[in-house]
């Protein structure tokens, strides 16, 4: 297995006011959002000086909630590496509780998801296409009923 990134993602009940307040308390660039036409934002990508930090709102309909949700915790580490299946099979021989079988993703990504043995969410994917902020933001909406 050969790691490429990984990155903090954090799930937040106002997606909106978090990239606000990060650009104002820690200079974060927001490079980019995925947004539902309700203004939920399925994704989101800040800047912190070379340093990429991911987040996303909540959503409750996945099982996917902030830290102010009580059991609940708000950070799922973003691991990329060479071949995610083989990665999360390791990852369940291993111990973790796969919560998403891999699939490929309409943001060139194939990924799934598994819990640590300590209650840690992983998301584990690798790159399948490129695809710009903007296809992105079209593949959503249409995925979404919306286009």
């Amino acid at each position: 297995m050969s790691t490429r990134e990984l990155f903090a993602y954090l799930v937040v009940n106002d997606a909106a006011q978090a990239i606000a307040f990060y650009g104002a308390a820690f200079g974060a660039r927001e490079k980019f959002r995925l947004a539902e036409p309700s203004g939920r934002v399925g994704h989101a990508e800040l800047d912190f000086g070379g340093t990429t930090l991911m987040l996303a709102d909540e959503f409750p309909e996945y099982d996917v909630r902030g830290p102010q949700t009580p059991g609940q915790t708000g950070v799922t580490i973003h691991l990329h590496v060479d071949d995610a299946d083989a990665t999360i099979r390791r990852a369940v021989d291993a111990g973790a509780t796969l919560t998403q079988e891999p699939k490929d993703h309409f943001y060139g990504e194939r990924s799934g998801t598994v819990v640590d043995p300590f209650g840690h969410r992983w998301t584990i994917g690798h790159a399948i296409e490129d695809v710009s902020p903007g296809e992105m933001q079209r593949r959503y909406t249409a995925l979404l009923g919306n286009a």
